[in-house]
C-alpha cells in the first residue's frame, strides 16, 4: 500500500509543479554569479557547495535519527549522489571560463537526453517512441552549438566539451536523486549529498592551493550568493520535486535554466551569443520538448 492516500500523493505533485519556477528563477542566476567572480572555477565550485552545506546544517538537527538509520546502501548511494554533483559544478563552472554563458548553460541542459533513455531501465519510467525521435532532433541541436563554437575558437570549443561531461554528471545526479528520495526527506538528503559533493571538490582543489587561500570580500559574497540562490533554494527545490515528480520532468525543469541565464546575461554582461549557437539552441530545446511532451 502507497504511503501517502491517492488525494494526498496529487496534491503532492500539483505543488511540486507550482514550485519548480522558483527553483529555475533561482538556479539561472548561477551563470551570472560565477562569472562576476574573479576566482578559478574549483574554488567557486568548492566554495558554493561548502556554504550550501554549512547553510543546511541550521536545518538539520530535527532529521538526526534518521541520519543514524541509514544503511550502507543508502550512505553509497548518496556518496555516489555527490560526487556525481561534484563533477557537474567542477566542469560546468570551468566552461564558463572557456564559451559564452547561453552556450554553456544550453548544453549542459540537454541532459534530459540522457536521462529520458536510461530512467526507462533504471527507474523503470518508459519512454515512448516519440520522445526519442526528440532526443534525436536535440542531438542535432548540440551538433550545430558545437560547430557553432568551433568556428569562434578552440578555447570555446574546449568550454563546450567541459559542459557536456558537466551535463552527463547532472543526469547521473538526477537520476540517483530521484530513487533515494523515496524514502530520505529532502533536507537530509541535500545536506548529505551537498556535504559528500563538498569533500569530493576539496580532493578535487588540491592541485589548486589557491582554492584555500583568503579572498576579498566581495568574492566571499559571491560564495555566499551561489550557495543560497542557486544551490540551497535552486537545487533543493528540484530535489524536493525528486520525490513526486519523474526524473524526466524534473531534468526538463533546468531547461529555464539557459534561457533565464541568457537573458540575465545579456542584461547584466551584455554578452550576446553567436547566432548559430541560438539556432542550435532553439533546435536543442524543441528535441527536448519532444523528449517530454510526447511520452
Amino acid at each position: 500500500m502507497s504511503k501517502y492516500p491517492l488525494s494526498s500523493k496529487i496534491k503532492k505533485k500539483r505543488a511540486a509543479h507550482a514550485v519548480i519556477p522558483m527553483g529555475i528563477v533561482a538556479v539561472s542566476f548561477a551563470a551570472i554569479f560565477i562569472r562576476l567572480s574573479d576566482s578559478d572555477p574549483m574554488t567557486v565550485a568548492f566554495y558554493r557547495m561548502f556554504f550550501s552545506t554549512l547553510f543546511l546544517l541550521i536545518l538539520i538537527p530535527p532529521y538526526i535519527d534518521r541520519l543514524k538509520r541509514l544503511s550502507r546502501k543508502e550512505w553509497i548511494t548518496l556518496m555516489t549522489t555527490g560526487l556525481f554533483l561534484a563533477v557537474h559544478f567542477a566542469f560546468w563552472i570551468s566552461s564558463l571560463y572557456h564559451t559564452s554563458v547561453a552556450s554553456s548553460a544550453i548544453l549542459v541542459s540537454t541532459h534530459p537526453i540522457l536521462v529520458a533513455w536510461i530512467s526507462g531501465w533504471y527507474l523503470d519510467e518508459k519512454t515512448s517512441f516519440n520522445a526519442y525521435i526528440g532526443i534525436g532532433i536535440a542531438l542535432v541541436g548540440v551538433a550545430v552549438m558545437t560547430f557553432s563554437n568551433y568556428r569562434v575558437g578552440g578555447r570555446a570549443l574546449f568550454g563546450d566539451m567541459l559542459a557536456i561531461i558537466g551535463m552527463i554528471a547532472l543526469a547521473g545526479y538526477i537520476l540517483r536523486g530521484r530513487k533515494i528520495r523515496q524514502d530520505l526527506a529532502v533536507i537530509p538528503y541535500a545536506f548529505v549529498v551537498y556535504m559528500f559533493s563538498t569533500v569530493f571538490l576539496a580532493v578535487f582543489s588540491i592541485p589548486f592551493s589557491a582554492s584555500f587561500a583568503v579572498y576579498p570580500a566581495r568574492e566571499y559574497i559571491i560564495f555566499l550568493a551561489l550557495a543560497l540562490i542557486p544551490t540551497v533554494v535552486g537545487h533543493t527545490v528540484f530535489n524536493w520535486g525528486l520525490k513526486h515528480l519523474k526524473a524526466r520532468i524534473i531534468s526538463i525543469s533546468f531547461l529555464g535554466e539557459p534561457l533565464g541565464a541568457s537573458i540575465l546575461a545579456f542584461l547584466i554582461l551584455k554578452e550576446m551569443p553567436p547566432e548559430l549557437t541560438l539556432v542550435g539552441g532553439i533546435i536543442t530545446l524543441l528535441g527536448i520538448y519532444m523528449c517530454t511532451r510526447y511520452d
